[in-house]
């Protein structure tokens, strides 16, 4: 007896050693044809850096579109386009006071000059700590520059001076980075100031000579009202080309973005998909590797039954060793031939409420001390799904997860209509923190000390495959609540 019991530990802890060693390698495999440049670690506590890396910069990229978030680069062409304005600034003054002989205010001016440099210093240091800035922060950025702009027209003629022009490219750079709303705000703004400067400014005039005094006794004010029928054209056309940038330019940034979204979605797919198919392939090679030893267990408990025929209390502890056996062999059996697969090729159809009931029949196998309460409710008669075997496995995660959570008890509820079914699972643990609800669903982030991080990711990405998704939040009345809601047009048995 005791020889036998020998021979089937050190058959399973080779097994087990097999495993863990074939699941090192693998994913360290992975890790390095994903990203190169990420140094794979050992997988030894389930926290290797992975692929998962790529998946997480496409999904930044999404998550933090221009509704929420604008990259530090925007900031960087801000700061490029501040300081060739200034420069620009100083060249116009320098030009009007010693080539037109303008009378300006030049202290205030370049009191002006001096605040907005100083402000783009500012900003150009602080970007140093920063990775993004939101869309209302760039937005207030465009705002002062207008405001830097309005201040210096006050001083240098009001809306007669040509430069006025250059209220446009604020309004142009708000239409092709942020959202239409806040193109509208840039565009009140310009008008607004642009329009206050018709009304308040300080008028722009040249140095008097005995020449300048002949040429100008000959104007008449008609040449004034002239003067000021400029003005108001130039207002007009300045409404106008804020117009067409409204109607044109925002249209076309608006289609860029949902195109840049569509394919940052697509590559995300696409990285998702390799992962998978990644993961299935170490199931596959798993289920391969281990197939030799189960099978060498396999034939030490058949032996030992045989052997132990006279001892019941001992034989019944071997059979139960031999079920666990062969459950372990049916298990990487499904592993083999499913593996990649969204539906079974050999599956079989069954209502939707006999297909839950059978989850949880597997599921109690696992954990027959967690007492579980079942709500089951639904249209009658329930419809008819085809049976996948990755769903199961899904539920069956989630499940697990609850009931690891609060071993004591958990609650399944779920209802369904001949469309949907919707699967609740809570637990009645202590929860999860704000910074783990926002990370679980990644490969190989767990809260469990033990744990792999494969088992929810798994879970939801089956359900995503299905067409369903996935939420996790904290019960009100204490513990975690995991919703699937899965349509069922791709299950539905014809």
């Amino acid at each position: 007896m005791r020889d036998g019991i020998q021979r089937i530990w050190t058959s399973g802890k080779s097994t087990c050693v097999k495993m863990r060693q074939f699941v090192t390698h693998t994913f360290r495999g992975i890790c390095i044809s994903f990203v190169a440049r990420e140094k794979a670690d050992s997988y030894c506590g389930c926290r290797a850096r992975m692929p998962y890396i790529q998946i997480k910069e496409a999904s930044m990229f999404i998550q933090g579109s221009v509704d929420e978030m604008v990259g530090t680069y925007n900031l960087k062409r801000l700061f490029v386009f501040r300081t060739a304005v200034i420069a620009s600034e100083l060249a116009a003054i320098g030009l009007a006071v010693y080539w037109q002989a303008a009378k300006l205010p030049l202290t205030f001016m370049f009191s002006v000059i001096g605040v907005y440099s100083l402000f783009n210093l500012y900003v150009w240091m602080g970007l140093r700590k920063k990775s993004s800035a939101s869309a209302n922060e760039f937005f207030l950025h465009l705002v002062l520059d207008v405001l830097a702009l309005a201040s210096l027209l006050y001083f240098a003629g009001g809306s007669s001076n040509p430069f006025v022009s250059l209220f446009l490219l604020p309004l142009v750079i708000v239409a092709a980075t942020l959202p239409r709303r806040y193109a509208w705000g840039m565009a009140a703004v310009t008008l607004g100031f642009y329009t206050l400067l018709m009304v308040i400014n300080v008028p722009l005039t040249q140095k008097m000579t005995d020449h300048t005094h002949d040429n100008l006794a000959g104007h008449t004010m008609a040449a004034t009202k002239d003067f000021s029928l400029h003005v108001l054209d130039m207002w007009f056309s300045f409404l106008l080309a804020v117009g067409l940038i409204l109607f044109f330019v925002v249209s076309m940034a608006e289609a860029l973005r949902q195109r840049n979204q569509k394919l940052a979605e697509a590559r995300e797919k696409h990285l998702r998909d390799e992962h998978m198919v990644s993961l299935g392939t170490l199931a596959a090679g798993a289920a391969h590797e281990l197939g030799t030893p189960l099978a060498t267990m396999a034939v030490l408990t058949k032996e030992m039954e045989q052997e132990y025929k006279q001892q019941p209390e001992l034989l019944e502890q071997i059979e139960i060793l031999r079920s666990q056996v062969d459950r372990c062999k049916t298990i990487l059996g499904q592993i083999s031939a499913r593996a990649g697969q969204i539906k079974a090729e050999s599956g079989h159809s069954e209502d939707v409420k006999n297909y839950l009931q059978y989850c949880l029949s597997r599921w109690d196998e696992l954990y027959p001390k967690t007492a579980i309460s079942v709500s089951l409710k639904g249209c009658d008669p329930a419809p008819f799904i085809v049976v996948d075997e990755t769903l199961n496995q899904a539920i069956i995660n989630v499940l697990n997860n609850a009931a690891e959570a609060s071993p004591e008890r958990i609650e399944l509820r779920a209802v369904w209509t001949h469309s949907e079914l919707d699967i609740e699972v809570r637990d009645f643990g202590a929860g999860l923190s704000p910074a783990a609800l926002k990370e679980l669903g990644k490969p190989f982030f767990t809260t469990k000390k033990d744990g792999c991080g494969l088992g929810f990711y798994l879970a939801q990405e089956v359900v995503r495959r299905l067409g369903g998704d996935v939420s996790l939040t904290n019960h009100r009345d204490g513990g975690a609540c995991v919703l699937i809601s899965l349509p069922l047009q791709k299950l539905l048995a014809e």
